[in-house]
């Protein structure tokens, strides 16, 4: 990354799924179920059991990829690929306006931050329109240490990024769909922008996210609907 910050702006974190589109409702299912078949195809598992597997290391390091990589080996870039290919992805992606004109306007420095491939987040950014928008993009592959891969929500990433980008974590402000990683960021001296629009259609009934949508955790500074209230 060839930009660090000056002066005392804001620096924007933004996720990307379910956050600036509405990943849930027609990205999401299709993603997961192409993960699902990565594992019965790649290491030869039957698909309910591929499935659970999914889901069982999702749950315990917040990445299906982190599981596969410690245990099985699998190889990052590989994974990623045939994970997030979806040919007919730009007929599917769905934003919103009054969020983008928001995003357009908003001051300070911006940074997409997302635990998705480059080259699927560049499609849906081109698709929403909004690749001018950001100062940079750091997609899952860009968050290593010590060659190490450290996609959020770990709590290294967020005390990492702010020494790599020269900035005081209090400037640092993460909008973000997903709780799990509101609370490592907060640990790690940042403010967080819990935003709620597309967490509906995205989010599964029995996470703790989508039973709270109407309470703030202590570790959210505050809770949006629309980016238009930041």
């Amino acid at each position: 990354m060839a930009w660090h910050a000056t002066g005392g702006r804001a620096v924007w974190f933004f996720d990307l799924d379910n956050t600036l589109h509405d990943a849930g409702s027609a990205v999401f299912p299709r993603m997961n179920a192409a993960m699902t078949d990565y594992i019965r195809d790649h290491l030869g598992f039957a698909r309910e059991q591929a499935d659970a597997l999914r889901v069982q290391y999702w749950r315990h390091y917040g990445s299906t990829l982190l599981g596969l990589m410690r245990h099985h080996h699998v190889k990052a870039a590989h994974f990623l690929h045939e994970t997030h290919r979806f040919p007919d992805l730009e007929q599917r992606v769905r934003g919103h306006a009054h969020d983008i004109h928001r995003l357009r306007r908003l001051p300070g420095i911006r940074v997409l931050l997302t635990n998705a491939p480059r080259h699927y987040a560049l499609r849906v950014m081109r698709v929403l329109r909004i690749e001018n928008c950001f100062d940079a993009v750091i997609p899952i592959e860009d968050m290593t240490m010590f060659g190490r891969l450290r996609p959020k929500p770990d709590g290294r990433l967020f005390r990492h990024l702010p020494v790599r980008l020269k900035v005081n974590p209090r400037r640092c402000v993460l909008v973000e769909d997903t709780l799990e990683h509101q609370k490592a960021a907060h640990a790690a001296g940042w403010r967080t922008v819990w935003m709620q629009r597309w967490m509906k259609a995205g989010t599964p009934a029995s996470s703790p996210a989508a039973r709270g949508l109407h309470r703030r955790p202590a570790y959210v500074d505050r809770r949006l609907r629309t980016l238009g209230a930041l």
